[in-house]
């Protein structure tokens, strides 16, 4: 069964994270996705398992040849989507500013996915997921009363905030292109991806149902009943009872009277509270307190591993997670019921599939030969 993007032809310019990331969902969902790698590749690793370059083909080219940027033109001319991750200025210096490539197509949905965006004092500078996060107030939110913030791994501010929004931004701006016959430029920033995030703690703020303060909120670490616990085995179980009903098939679960517990909405008892809920959970291993509240309604779960949580029977029942060339990886979402996405094959090495890539997409082989032998594209590997 095609997937819903069966048809469009994305041409991706190599790069790291959130653009990857972008160009594998829309693979995913049925993108014929070419990525131009570099003569020098910035991959680490076997390439074969980069689990974020997978179902597409790619095309060495040297940008800097005579003929590289021309190449890409005529690639983007054949293209319905653009997508690049370089920073502001970059593209243009190459020769393929969206100016430039919207000239030659004037269809092409140009991505464009930046830490900072196009514009502002920090647009020329370098950043990574923690900067993001702490710019856009996200990171303090990852704190513990009296404690440093976490530093959780590049997922919030560069994929949710940078690579899924960049990809929700091509399916809308193509929603559009059917309609006005028009492409358009897409100034997909990680700060503001991951400022969108915090949307609904804005809300809480001006509702007065938050306060800008760490580890004092209900769902940031200041209630016990919302929290993360240790358990007999130093391993940890995740409590979200938040709800009354909840909390209460959560407190007979533990074994305790909620008559007889402090009261989780007042903020002075909430650390006797705390201490109750912590001595039990300690009392048993994370793996026994899942058989205690599997199948309840006490929102209580293990915190697993990387490893771990493939292995999960609700992640296997659903098949939240695949094996595909070999290695353990999470299946594509969203899931639509008519036209769902799939893997359409493994990650390519540098330049593998690019001679059938270049042919569908209109060179023709005294023109690949002719690109090959002048240096301007690199030969598919053996």
């Amino acid at each position: 069964m095609p997937g819903p993007l069966d048809g469009i032809r994305v041409l991706e310019l190599a790069g790291l994270g959130p653009a990857p990331y972008t160009a594998m969902m829309l693979a995913d969902m049925g993108a014929d996705v070419l990525r131009v790698d570099r003569p020098v590749s910035t991959l680490k690793g076997d390439p074969a398992k980069a689990v974020l370059n997978r179902g597409r083909r790619s095309v060495v080219v040297d940008l800097k040849a005579p003929g590289g940027a021309e190449t890409v033109l005529r690639l983007a001319e054949r293209a319905d989507v653009l997508v690049e991750g370089f920073r502001p200025g970059v593209m243009e210096r190459l020769g393929l500013g969206p100016d430039v490539c919207l000239h030659r197509n004037p269809r092409l949905v140009y991505g464009r996915m930046t830490g900072w965006g196009q514009h502002g004092p920090l647009a020329p500078a370098a950043g990574h997921d923690l900067n993001y996060l702490a710019l856009s107030g996200a990171l303090r939110l990852f704190a513990r009363r009296g404690q440093p913030p976490a530093t959780p791994p590049g997922l919030v501010a560069d994929f949710g905030g940078g690579g899924m929004m960049l990809a929700f931004g091509v399916v809308c701006a193509l929603l559009e292109t059917s309609r006005s016959g028009l492409g358009q430029v897409i100034d997909a920033a990680m700060i503001d991806g991951v400022a969108s995030l915090t949307a609904m703690l804005h809300g809480f703020l001006a509702q007065d149902r938050w306060v800008d303060e760490v580890g004092v909120n209900f769902s940031d670490g200041g209630s016990p009943h919302y929290d993360v616990h240790e358990t007999a085995d130093g391993r940890f179980v995740a409590v979200a009872a938040a709800e009354p009903q909840f909390y209460t098939e959560f407190l007979e679960l533990l074994g305790l009277d909620p008559r007889a517990v402090p009261d989780r909405d007042d903020p002075a008892q909430r650390e006797a509270l705390r201490e109750i809920i912590a001595d039990v959970l300690r009392s048993r291993t994370r793996d026994e307190w899942e058989k205690v509240f599997d199948g309840t309604d006490a929102c209580v779960t293990p915190v697993l591993s990387l490893t771990e949580a493939p292995a999960h029977p609700h992640n296997r029942a659903r098949e939240v997670f695949t094996t595909a060339f070999d290695v353990v990886q999470p299946a594509p979402a969203p899931r639509l019921e008519r036209t769902p996405g799939a893997i359409a094959g493994p990650p390519p090495r540098p330049g593998e599939g690019s001679v059938s890539a270049l042919r569908d997409w209109g060179l023709a082989d005294d023109e690949i030969a002719k690109l090959r032998d002048e240096g301007v594209i690199g030969a598919e590997p053996a």
